[in-house]
């Protein structure tokens, strides 16, 4: 089996890496992971030696490489299916599918003015209406995976057991914890067990320690 390399952006900011980290973390699949700092002046040259996009995450997998971080998740379902990362039903993988595109596409007034930075708490901004309804939106995600898939005692993951759109989810999460967003009831339920998986808390840690700042997004 070949060794799985993750290219991946600045720890601290990179929304889009977080989510095919979190997986091989979570999911404790060996990898190695290669940083390429963004803003650079080699850093449009340096992405493109990984990927024809150009941009981060990319997974390598031998001769395979895979770029956006869906299509590694997805990836990473299929090559690892003893981690049950889709759920074997249809109609709830259909389920998982359709929220973690729905993470994918959507919700742009929360992620152009509530941008990823593990490493600041700020008090919670006056919010504008399209952020709101965002947040809206997500925790009604999350209270509704919950109420129709959590069990007692499970794992407390939207379906239960971790899957893909766990994954997905992960950076609002940190979004919503570096911005002092007040839940209540399931949503912060869901929101208390992704930040203590050991993952997440390994993923900050090197945030912390990465070196270099991004001015644009401690503003």
């Amino acid at each position: 089996m070949s060794e799985l390399t993750l290219v991946i952006a600045n720890m601290n900011y990179s929304s889009w890496s977080i989510r095919p980290y979190f997986i091989l973390k979570h999911c404790g699949i060996p990898f190695r992971k290669t940083v390429v700092p963004l803003f650079q002046p080699d850093t449009p040259a340096t992405l493109l030696a990984h990927s024809p996009a150009g941009k981060a995450p990319v997974l390598k997998d031998g001769a395979t490489v895979v770029w956006e971080s869906l299509a590694i998740c997805e990836y990473l379902a299929e090559r690892f299916p003893d981690r049950g990362l889709l759920p074997a039903d249809a109609a709830t993988r259909a389920h998982v599918r359709s929220i973690s595109n729905e993470m994918h596409a959507g919700f742009g007034p929360m992620r152009e003015v509530l941008a990823m930075n593990c490493q600041v708490r700020i008090n919670r901004p006056s919010l504008a209406a399209d952020i709101r309804d965002n947040i809206t939106r997500i925790v009604e995600i999350w209270c509704d995976c919950r109420r129709r898939y959590g069990k007692a005692g499970d794992d407390g993951f939207l379906f239960g057991r971790f899957t893909i759109a766990d994954a997905m989810y992960v950076p609002v999460v940190s979004r919503l914890i570096t911005y002092s967003i007040e839940l209540d009831g399931a949503a912060e339920a869901y929101r208390e067990t992704i930040r203590n998986l050991p993952a997440y808390r390994a993923w900050e840690a090197d945030a912390a320690a990465e070196p270099g700042r991004i001015s644009q997004y401690d503003r």
